[in-house]
């Protein structure tokens, strides 16, 4: 699985640049960001498939985007940041999960279902997660974990935070293998969502980690402070 891994990432790496490491003749370094004051920046949507992704995820995806056809389900974009914005309204920030190179950490794209208020996310940690030799560090499964529940309470509750969220890890993941996690709307109380969720192997065999959660929904007219 490794050898697999390290051999993509290779692969990414002789496209991204020249024969021989060199510079092609009249490339240039990037230049800085454009100034762009009245026209809407064009966000790249990371949820769809890259050269990075290996056959398992590619279909998986396959397969959910069949059920997308009847509108039963939906995939959701993913932004680095959360929406098109103007650059005077831009920062220096970024989503976490989409802050590594492609291959390299989270490659994962989320699936809702609203009849059956579940989300699902497929899932593959890639070489910068390591944590034991060999298997995704469990901050990274958390980090996973908590952006898919949350997002599944987002979407039935609206703009919500994270208030609890328990883990119980049951076995480790193997660096740059395919995890689903499978996320559900238990119930709401009042301002609370409870979302719980499993992650489980692509052919629902092994269970990795379970987990339960409390959000709160905001008022989004209000600051967080």
């Amino acid at each position: 699985m490794l050898r697999s891994c390290a051999a993509r990432l290779r692969t990414l790496g002789a496209l991204r640049r020249p024969p021989g490491g060199r510079r092609l003749p009249g490339r240039e370094p990037r230049p800085a960001p454009r100034s762009f004051s009245s026209e809407e920046v064009i966000l790249k949507d990371y949820s769809v498939p890259n050269p990075s992704w290996n056959k398992d995820l590619r279909l998986l995806f396959d397969q959910f985007m069949k059920k997308c056809e009847d509108g039963s389900w939906k995939r959701l974009p993913s932004y680095k940041h959360p929406k098109l914005v103007k650059e005077e309204q831009m920062s220096q920030t970024q989503l976490f999960t989409r802050s590594f190179d492609d291959g390299l950490g989270f490659e994962y794209v989320m699936f809702y279902s609203e009849v059956e208020k579940r989300m699902v996310c497929l899932f593959q940690g890639g070489p910068y997660l390591e944590g034991p030799p060999g298997f995704v560090h469990g901050g990274a499964i958390a980090t996973m974990i908590d952006s898919t529940v949350g997002m599944c309470a987002l979407m039935a509750g609206g703009v919500i935070v994270t208030a609890n969220l328990n883990i119980n890890y049951k076995r480790p993941i193997p660096l740059c293998s395919v995890v689903m996690i499978n996320s559900q709307l238990d119930k709401v109380e009042g301002r609370k969502c409870f979302v719980s969720c499993n992650v489980q192997s692509v052919d629902e065999q092994t269970l990795y980690s379970e987990a339960t959660s409390i959000f709160i929904k905001l008022n989004p007219a209000k600051s967080l402070t």
